[in-house]
Order: C-alpha cells, then sequence, then structure tokens
C-alpha cells in the first residue's frame, strides 16, 4: 500500500499554472485586438464627419426650417443667395440743387453774420430747404406789425439772392402767448399774418415774383421754446422765411414744418 501510494504521488502534475497563465495571455491580446478595433471605427468616423464639416462649409447655405415628411424629419432646402439692391444712381439735377442750395445758405449767412452772432437770426439747412429765423426785435416794435427802418435793409439783401431763382417762398410769422386784443390785431392770428405780409412787401419791392411767395400767420401755435419765461418768449416772437429746395406747381401746396415741441 504505501509502494501504490507513492506511485500515484509521483504522477502528479505541478505545472498545472501554466494554462492559466496561457488563458490569462490570450485574454490580454483579445482586449488589445478589441481596443485596435475600436480605435481604428472612431479614427474612421472622425474622418467622415471631417469630410463632411468640410463639404458643408463649401455649399450654400441652407435653410435651418424643419421638414415632417412622413415619420421623417429633413432640414429644408438650401436658401436662394440674397440680392441686394443696387446703390441709388445719383442724379446729376439733384446734386446741382442741392450744392445750388448749399451756395445759397452760405451767402445768407455771410450776409446776416453779425445778427448770427448776436444770436437775432438763425440759418439752417435741410432737405426741405433753407430757414432763416429772425427775432421779431429785430423787424418790428412790441406789438406792431411795420418793419423797422433800419431792418428793410437786411431783408432787401436776402431778397435780391433769392430772386432769380425759381425756389418757392414760404414766410412764416409767429408770436408768444401773451394775448393782444387791438383794433387792428384782435388777436395774435392778425398780427403774425400781418408781420409775414410786411416781409412779402419788402421780397416783392426787390424784385422776388409774388407768385413764388406765400404768407402765413401761425399766432402763438406753435412755439419753438416755452412761454413761460421772458426768454422763451422771445424766441418764440420770431419771422420764419423759408426758402423751399422742392418747387411745387401751386403755392397753395406748400408742405407745412412741424409742429415744434415747447422746450425743445
Amino acid at each position: 500500500m504505501a509502494r501504490d501510494r507513492l506511485r500515484h504521488d509521483d504522477h502528479d502534475n505541478h505545472e498545472r499554472w501554466l494554462v492559466s497563465y496561457a488563458d490569462f495571455i490570450t485574454l490580454l491580446f483579445a482586449f488589445f485586438v478589441v481596443m485596435y478595433a475600436i480605435s481604428s471605427v472612431n479614427e474612421g468616423k472622425y474622418r467622415v464627419l471631417s469630410d463632411s464639416l468640410v463639404q458643408a462649409f463649401k455649399q450654400p447655405p441652407t435653410s435651418t426650417k424643419v421638414i415632417q415628411i412622413g415619420n421623417q424629419t429633413v432640414m429644408g432646402a438650401p436658401a436662394k443667395p440674397i440680392a441686394l439692391p443696387a446703390p441709388p444712381v445719383p442724379n446729376k439735377a439733384t446734386e446741382e440743387q442741392a450744392k445750388k442750395m448749399q451756395d445759397m445758405a452760405s451767402k445768407i449767412k455771410s450776409s446776416l453774420d453779425q445778427l448770427i452772432d448776436e444770436g437775432k437770426v438763425r440759418v439752417t439747412q435741410s432737405k426741405r430747404g433753407i430757414a432763416v429765423e429772425i427775432s421779431d426785435s429785430v423787424l418790428f416794435d412790441t406789438g406792431r406789425a411795420d418793419l423797422q427802418p433800419q431792418s428793410v435793409a437786411g431783408l432787401s439783401r436776402v431778397a435780391e439772392m433769392v430772386k432769380d431763382t425759381d425756389n418757392l417762398i414760404q414766410i412764416e410769422g409767429h408770436t408768444d402767448n401773451a394775448p393782444i386784443n387791438s383794433a387792428q390785431f384782435p388777436s395774435n392770428w392778425e398780427l403774425s399774418a400781418a408781420r409775414a405780409a410786411s416781409v412779402v412787401r419788402v421780397f416783392v419791392q426787390a424784385g422776388v415774383a409774388p407768385q413764388r411767395m406765400v404768407a402765413i400767420g401761425y399766432g402763438e401755435y406753435r412755439p419753438i421754446d416755452s412761454n413761460d419765461g421772458i426768454e422763451g418768449r422771445a424766441k418764440n416772437r420770431r419771422v420764419t422765411l423759408n426758402i423751399l429746395a422742392d418747387n411745387k406747381d401751386e403755392v397753395a401746396v406748400l408742405p407745412l414744418d412741424t409742429p415744434a415741441k415747447p422746450g425743445e
């Protein structure tokens, strides 16, 4: 029995760990093969994505509107290029008219430079034309519509500059809100209209065609400043000469200025 037990022990395999080790090496090899395969697939996907982006930027812009077709959702068709409007072609007549008005405004400013420096006259230019705003203290005595003698010379100089043109002229009279109730002027309407008419007469005497002009009295209803103070009321008492850039067939259709808000 002892001899049989010894013979059985001699046949035990002491190298069975090699089997487990071989299995481990096989699994490790399989793991690296799988990892390599995954990395190769991702690289291919990245390459496809890169090519798609390059092609997308080379194509015309597409609409981002989503279109439902059955159970599928697709993007809209490529958008058509937007045609930008052509820049306006310069109009020679318009350019000449603008230059003429600019030159006229410069001459008027030079002629009335002293009064402009004193703040009695303001000359502005816009698309509508030239506006010469004259304080009533330069032209009239309080509550009167007769022009002061020294003011006639200045108005005559302006009239000489415009008499050979074809621009229509709108002369506006304005007052403050101080009431007036005299036999000659029952209200500020009559006073402002009479003052505008006095300036029109000077222009006619200087040679300006009467059919080119219109006299308008606005009374106290188009102030450019508040009537609460002395300075504001003085600014509101004025006569404005509007030399219009766009001619009309009839003086009656001359456009009116937008009323200014008090304090502006």
